[in-house]
């Protein structure tokens, strides 16, 4: 039992008075390019008005080149501003909530994104170019964004219209129009479809304009998304870095190239990302001789992180925090791919299932003991009870399960297939039926533990068939409570979107983020994506197939990825602030906060996902709690098999949810 006293600076900034905006850069734009990635425009002589929110200061900076390279390595940095006078170097926080017009003066340097170099059809979050407005006959208000374009449903198509102004009439006549596009080519008017009917994705065209009504941000009701950040791969699974006192880095990875894969090739490309300074690097691991692509991933009790299957099916990788290096363990007894994998109460891992890689054949479950760095097979850990029913047969059928460790070594399996089933890991294993879910499989559905006391596990979405499947909208809640004892299962509100491909977050106040997913799940495609029971503000990208979605110490949520077939690749990320981190006004609510206004206190396991699954990540709400004076004293449970060994975060919470920083906590046997 230990004290924990949190402290944090808050930063007041102040706006002065500035002078009138510009409309465009005053001289001609200078270009700069570090070689890689996007070109940089500078204008000089000008800054930004009202500053808005800087994402990083750096101090000492000998030139506006200098400060171009800085925003060129903060994947986050689409706008930056050299202080010539006092050599700061300041990247800027589009996504503040704040607007920047330029302005003249000869103190400052701008730099921003070559937007014209971007190629056609990248998405995008805001419009690049200089956005107007327009008043229609009716008083509505357009913004109006040249070169861009929403993909996605037309509610209604109108040939012959004439210019981007008597689009935006149309759809000041149109019962729920939001967004229109003017074809400028062909001159016609899309009035855009609505959610949830369909799902609009805002993209580069030249062909096309936008035309948008302004909605009032309202991040204390939905949350807010940034802007998108640049990758130097497609992040198809990651994990976070266990560190004290907070963990800030993020690993991120595939299979042998930045954007393709194939085959078992001994090798995977790595991506590092701090997402305090928001700066990436790239690495090619291939001392291990393992493709890890379509593999599992489970922190073990000493933060280690344990890569298993894939491409190389049998393989079995180790990452070591403390060295930064791979190093291989002891092959399977079974090769596999598109398994689950999940740490047990006293240690070690159980797998099961993997048909998509090595024999075609539903894979009984092993374990692997890191004391004596052995796998075991568990004859009576028998997958042909788990198995859903798939049109394109076995090598579908055993992916993905829903596995979660639980008391006295016990493993529950909550789903995809119809029936739930618990798992015996002693002697050669056992598998005993716990109750049946539903009636139809959720394959690549979302499941998480949102309140590992209670025994309370929500799961929901998923499809029939892995791929060229409808999507369901049905949701559950699961009880357990002892192991090998009936489950409780509850049919919940559905859905507003039927989702297949998404993924699912625990935050620290207990709610479950579900983000991405697709009406009908169809492999490598952007086809029908959701982009946000509450709806809060959608992301930017579709993050459907081989996408991936992790918590943060600092409570904001990281999507990425997505594709991994050329034409709907995505090597960038977004991350999610949820409501709880805004004051009502839309001001960042205060995460510093005394021991009087403190109300609950929660773990959070640290997560590791791909293929929608994060069996690491579970929620720990931490009842027992007594305060003195200022400091708030938190006592954990007992049981091993609620909180299983490893790293997580621990929260402090207010009332209304706003969590502090989240501190990291080693849980030992």
């Amino acid at each position: 039992m230990s004290s924990l006293i949190i402290s944090l600076i808050i930063v007041v900034v102040s706006l002065q008075s500035v002078s009138a905006a510009l409309t465009a850069c005053p001289v001609a734009d200078t270009s700069w390019s570090s070689g890689t990635g996007p070109n940089y425009l500078v204008c000089a002589g000008t800054d930004y008005q009202f500053g808005g929110r800087s994402l990083q200061l750096v101090h000492g900076v000998g030139s506006t080149s200098a400060c171009a390279k800085i925003c060129a390595n903060d994947t986050r940095c689409q706008k930056a501003v050299y202080d010539m006078k006092d050599k700061v170097c300041h990247v800027k926080d589009v996504n503040s909530g704040i607007s920047m017009p330029w302005e003249a003066d000869t103190n400052f340097d701008t730099i921003r994104i070559d937007t014209g170099k971007l190629v056609e059809g990248s998405f995008l979050s805001h419009c690049p170019f200089p956005q107007t407005e327009y008043r229609s006959s009716r008083g509505a208000i357009y913004n109006v964004c040249r070169g861009t374009d929403y993909v996605g449903t037309s509610a209604k198509i109108v040939k012959q219209v004439t210019t981007v102004n008597a689009c935006a009439d149309l759809c000041t006549t149109t019962n729920g129009c939001v967004e229109a596009v003017f074809d400028n080519r062909n001159k016609v008017c899309h009035v855009k479809g609505a959610e949830p009917a369909t799902s609009l994705f805002w993209v580069q065209n030249s062909q096309f304009t936008t035309i948008t009504l302004p909605q009032q941000s309202k991040p204390a009701q939905k949350g807010r998304w940034s802007d998108i950040v640049r990758l130097p791969l497609i992040p198809v699974a990651a994990y976070v870095v266990p560190q004290f006192p907070r963990a800030h880095r993020l690993m991120f990875f595939l299979s042998w190239g930045t954007d393709a894969f194939g085959g078992p090739s001994g090798l995977t490309q790595f991506g590092d990302l701090d997402f305090v300074t928001g700066k990436t690097s790239a690495r090619e691991i291939s001392n291990t001789h393992h493709d890890m692509f379509c593999p599992v991933i489970s922190q073990l009790e000493d933060g280690r992180i344990l890569v298993q299957g894939g491409s190389d099916a049998e393989a079995v990788s180790i990452y070591d925090p403390d060295t930064n290096n791979f190093t291989r363990a002891a092959d399977m007894k079974v090769a596999r791919g598109y398994q689950t994998l999940t740490i047990l109460s006293d240690g070690r891992v159980f797998t099961i299932g993997g048909a998509y890689s090595g024999p075609r054949e539903a894979k009984n479950g092993e374990v692997y003991d890191p004391k004596t760095q052995k796998w075991t097979y568990l004859l009576g850990a028998d997958a042909k009870p788990i198995l859903t029913k798939d049109k394109e047969g076995i090598w579908r059928e055993d992916n993905h399960a829903w596995l979660f460790g639980w008391k006295k070594g016990s493993v529950f399996q909550a789903g995809p297939g119809k029936d739930q089933h618990w798992f015996g890991t002693t002697g050669t294993g056992s598998i005993t039926k716990a109750a049946t879910r539903d009636t139809q499989d959720s394959m690549c559905g979302i499941w998480a533990m949102y309140d590992a006391v209670a025994g309370k596990i929500l799961s929901a979405a998923g499809a029939q068939d892995y791929t060229n499947s409808d999507a369901t909208t049905k949701a559950h809640i699961t009880t357990i409570r002892e192991p090998y004892k009936p489950s409780t299962v509850e049919r919940v509100s559905d859905l507003a979107f039927p989702r297949g491909f998404a993924n699912a977050v625990v935050l620290p106040d207990g709610t479950v983020l579900v983000t991405g997913g697709q009406r009908k799940s169809l492999v490598f495609t952007n086809t029908d994506g959701i982009l946000k029971w509450t709806q809060l503000a959608p992301h930017a990208v579709p993050r459907n197939y081989h996408s991936v979605s992790i918590l943060l110490p600092d409570s904001r949520v990281f999507i990425s990825g997505g594709g991994l077939c050329r034409s709907v690749d995505h090597l960038d990320g977004e991350f999610f602030e949820s409501p709880f981190l805004f004051n009502d006004d839309g001001t960042y609510a205060s995460q510093p906060f005394t021991a009087s206004q403190f109300a609950s206190a929660s773990l959070a396991r640290m997560g590791s996902v791909t293929h929608s699954v994060n069996s690491d990540q579970r929620r720990v709400p931490l009842n027992n709690v007594t305060q003195s004076g200022k400091d708030v004293t938190v006592r954990l449970p007992t049981d091993s098999g609620i909180l299983l060994p490893g790293f997580y975060y621990l929260f402090v919470m207010l009332a209304k949810g706003t969590p502090s920083m989240g501190m990291t906590v080693h849980v030992v046997l």
